[in-house]
């Protein structure tokens, strides 16, 4: 029996494949912010603060449903929130792909927002009831780091050569293929220590990890949904620009693996204590940056530094709640942010420019380091034994 419930839940091969490929298709907002934005702009006319909008109709309606299941996650239907939210959002996307009035895409962006969100709660809580679950989110990483290259070969050209619902078509085809896998494949959990410990409160040491990781996303949208705008409004041309989503994809292959190499290496509250300010840093040379190369550089990694310190951190969120609900609150946490920064990363740019976004690039940042050194006196014990938090 034993046997039975490992081969189908979350360490067997299927059920693996199966969230490596639904954390991908939940997290598409990660890869593709940029292209996303600049469709909006370019083939929809409308300006960076309605593009940026559209975009966090979907985050939020994500955000709410991720609030909302994440407490219920060992009461919920698993496999059915799965395949229904993901099947839900694949509905809402093609009928996106018809649709060009500011008031549809917005309204068809957030029940797509609140299907996938629900759909992924399940996928990263039943991620934090592995064996391992550092090493399986960095599987779902480096799964979302490989969907990345593929999307920024195909997509973008297509976009270009046949116009913007071309975007929303990918985005429904990815939501079916995760709503057919989880249909058939979405893996069990056991009902031990985690069922018990579901009564119980989140230590603060998690909430303040949780709204670290927040703020970073938030970063992380404020600065890479502009990217593909900031390109082309310097002149670097699109083509270039293209060339750089291409090896930011590339370069996204890395930092999930390398982060599942190192985890009895590294501790994750040192990992996090650095990796906020190195954002902030890159986040500057991308908005301030006049030449081509430094903003290619450092918008080509900027997304993995979020990837390499989100999978350190979701272990230790794991080691500290392991009911597994405060990882399937993982969308809100990651989403918030996200949610947040193409309407405010928008406004800000109608308004201040470039250098206002690098201005609330550093307030946030600071934010992030304040959070993870209020994880690090919390930890300061399993800190100061070594790097296995």
């Amino acid at each position: 029996m034993h046997a039975t419930l490992a081969s189908r839940g979350p360490d067997g091969g299927r059920g693996r494949a199966t969230l490596m490929l639904c954390h991908f298709v939940g997290m598409v907002d990660l890869v593709a912010l940029p292209v996303w934005v600049g469709t909006l702009v370019q083939h929809y006319g409308f300006d960076l603060e309605y593009a940026g909008m559209i975009v966090t109709a979907f985050l939020l309606g994500a955000v709410a449903a991720s609030l909302f299941a994440a407490p219920l996650y060992n009461r919920l239907p698993r496999r059915a929130c799965a395949a229904g939210g993901y099947g839900v959002a694949a509905l809402a996307f093609l009928a996106a792909s018809q649709a060009h009035g500011l008031g549809a895409l917005l309204a068809l962006h957030l029940v797509a927002g609140l299907a996938t969100g629900a759909g992924l709660s399940v996928v990263h809580g039943t991620i934090g009831r592995s064996a391992n679950p550092h090493r399986l989110f960095a599987l779902a990483g480096t799964a979302l780091g490989i969907g990345a290259v593929g999307f920024y070969a195909a997509v973008p050209p297509a976009v270009a050569a046949l116009g913007g619902a071309v975007l929303f078509k990918a985005f429904a085809g990815l939501m079916a293929l995760a709503a057919l896998a989880c249909a058939f494949g979405f893996p069990q959990v056991a009902g031990d220590g985690g069922q018990r410990a579901a009564a119980g409160r989140l230590p603060r040491a998690a909430w303040f990890a949780i709204l670290g990781v927040s703020c970073m996303a938030l970063n992380q949208a404020l600065t890479f949904s502009m990217l593909d705008r900031i390109g082309a409004l310097r002149g670097f041309g699109q083509e270039r620009v293209n060339i750089v989503l291409i090896v930011c994809g590339l370069v996204n292959l890395l930092p999930a693996a390398i982060a599942a190499l190192l985890q009895r290496r590294l501790n994750p509250v040192r990992v996090a204590l650095v990796a906020a300010p190195l954002q902030v840093a890159l986040a500057l040379t991308v908005t301030l940056s006049g030449d081509f190369f430094p903003y290619a550089l450092a918008g080509s990694v900027y997304p993995a530094v979020l990837i390499f310190t989100h999978t350190f951190l979701f272990g230790l969120i794991a080691s500290l709640d392991p009911s597994g609900r405060a990882l399937a609150s993982t969308p809100a946490m990651m989403m918030t942010g996200s949610a947040i920064g193409p309407a405010l990363a928008g406004s800000v740019a109608m308004r201040a420019g470039f250098a206002g976004q690098a201005v609330l690039a550093v307030a946030v940042g600071c934010a992030a380091l304040l959070f993870f050194a209020l994880v690090a006196r919390r930890a300061a014990r399993p800190l100061a034994v070594g790097p296995n938090v």
